[in-house]
């Protein structure tokens, strides 16, 4: 009996997909289809699959082709795929040629040609519309909105708008969008979504006025440094049935949903203690204790919640801003601390103590694929990784749709009042 095996995501399964498997079947008398899982498929950046992977198999299955179906977690998988199930002929398509050559150690290499004029993302891209972002921002760098958002179907960049006439045309030729708009109002116009990119003094106007279209929005937070404005935003955005969301891009991936489940699931017993701490090297960064501080906080509210008993904030400061400042919050049975600095006064880590066992996140933890845990027992550390390119805002975009395909505005990213908070503790501190 000839073995042939052949891999797919199969989504929005149509003709296409049906044609390889028949001609695959072809090859032998029992045929295995390797289907991506969803890790797998998060693991290497394809964050476009609509269907679930319960659908897929199952539209697998009803071609009446297929003699087994198996799951494919991991790159790499294939090898032992091959040398697992005694496969004979390896069949993939046509726009894979050349990739698999290596295959040819262990059994049969095919590469088929696809059906022409048909695929998973012109399916996509016909029966599910794009939602057009605009771009409101005062830098030259795009914080990877751009490239991401190619990775997610369903998104367009409509174009660009800055203050700056000179500043928007560069941005638009940097980035080879189509559009640089001359106001603010005719970005509006011509976007679903609003990304505010711009110095904090600035963004409450440009995103009271987007949601005020009815404009969905994202934001780098803080949105403001007042708790009260804060408030007003995410009021003014559910009573416009749009979603107003922080550009917090950490809490959306693998890895940070994990450590969370890890700590309020008890894994590593009661939380004792709370430690992070984020540095940059740049004085020219106008807001960078504020965004800084807002980044360092999100995990601590994630995690330990708003709940905190008393702030003990400690500030130094240079000039008209502060240039270091660690905060300790009291709760009934634990501590967090919290520190942000300029220039290298702190190490970029995160760090949660439990009773059973302690989480550690080191270097850059915000955007880290990775993470280890100490059993306090044993004295064992387990590493868990996640593989992931790009800094997450695919991940954020991914939800968006998830979001809008259940009609909510709220993210469980970072719930409002979770957002209201840190802004809560940056108006305290600036009090100070």
């Amino acid at each position: 009996m000839r073995k042939v095996i052949t891999y797919g995501t199969f989504d929005l399964f149509h003709q296409g997909h049906y044609n390889i498997l028949k001609r695959a079947k072809e090859y032998g008398d029992y045929l295995i289809v390797g289907v991506t899982g969803d890790s797998y498929d998060i693991s290497r950046g394809k964050l476009s699959v609509h269907d679930d992977i319960a659908t897929r198999i199952e539209n697998v299955k009803n071609t009446g082709l297929v003699d087994a179906i198996i799951i494919e977690e991991y790159l790499g998988q294939k090898i032992s795929d091959v040398i697992k199930y005694d496969i004979d002929t390896f069949v993939i398509g046509d726009d894979w040629r050349g990739k698999f050559d290596h295959l040819g150690k262990y059994c049969d290499v095919v590469y088929l040609e696809r059906t022409k004029n048909i695929s998973s993302t012109q399916l996509r891209e016909e029966n599910f519309p794009a939602h057009h972002i605009g771009i409101i921002t005062d830098q030259e760098n795009d914080n990877t909105i751009v490239s991401e958002s190619k990775l997610v179907s369903g998104f367009k960049i409509s174009g660009v708008y800055a203050d700056d006439e000179e500043l928007r045309e560069k941005f638009r030729e940097k980035y080879q969008l189509e559009t640089a708009f001359d106001s603010e109002m005719a970005l509006f116009e011509a976007s679903d979504i609003v990304y505010v990119r711009t110095r904090i003094e600035d963004r409450y106007d440009y995103i009271k006025e987007a949601l005020e279209m009815g404009k969905h929005v994202i934001c780098d937070p803080p949105f403001t440094i007042s708790a009260k404005k804060q408030r007003e935003l995410f009021d003014l955005a559910k009573d416009r049935g749009v979603a107003l969301i922080d550009n917090v891009k950490m809490v959306y991936v693998r890895v940070f949903n994990q450590i969370m489940w890890m700590c309020h699931g008890g894994l590593i017993g009661d939380i004792l203690q709370f430690n992070c701490s984020v540095s940059k090297n740049d004085k020219n960064i106008k807001d960078f204790f504020d965004e800084l501080m807002a980044l360092a906080l999100t995990p601590m509210v994630k995690i330990m919640g708003t709940d905190y008993t008393k702030m003990i904030p400690r500030l130094i400061r240079e000039g008209d801003g502060v240039e270091f400042g660690s905060i300790v919050f009291e709760y009934p049975s634990a501590e967090a601390i919290v520190k942000v600095g300029n220039n290298v006064r702190v190490k970029n880590q995160m760090e949660i103590i439990g009773s059973k066992g302690t989480i550690r996140l080191k270097d850059n933890w915000w955007k880290s694929n990775y993470f280890e845990m100490e059993d306090t027992e044993t004295g064992e550390t387990k590493i868990y990784n996640m593989n992931f390119a790009g800094n997450g805002f695919k991940f954020l975009l991914k939800e968006m749709l998830v979001m809008f395909g259940n009609n909510k505005t709220e993210s469980a990213g970072l719930f409002p009042e979770e957002s209201v908070k840190i802004s809560e503790i940056l108006e305290e501190i600036h009090r100070r």
